[in-house]
């Protein structure tokens, strides 16, 4: 079992922050955009939460 510190996870407002997005809900076109974009390690469903790692966004959009 992994084991996830909760200060290590953002929401969607935090990924779009990271991405220099201007409104959250441009996490999700950009999920369908890139197919490599880290996915959430946390997803409820639909139209509720999604957490992602911090570290992954960031090697990401450094690795862009």
């Amino acid at each position: 079992m992994t084991v996830i510190r909760t200060e290590d996870l953002v929401d969607a407002h935090g990924v779009a922050e990271l991405l220099g997005l201007s409104h959250s809900n441009s996490v999700s076109t950009y999920q369908r955009r890139y197919a490599d974009m880290p996915r959430p390690v946390v997803d409820l469903g639909r139209g509720r939460c999604r957490m992602w790692l911090r570290s992954e966004i960031e090697v990401w959009v450094r690795d862009r």
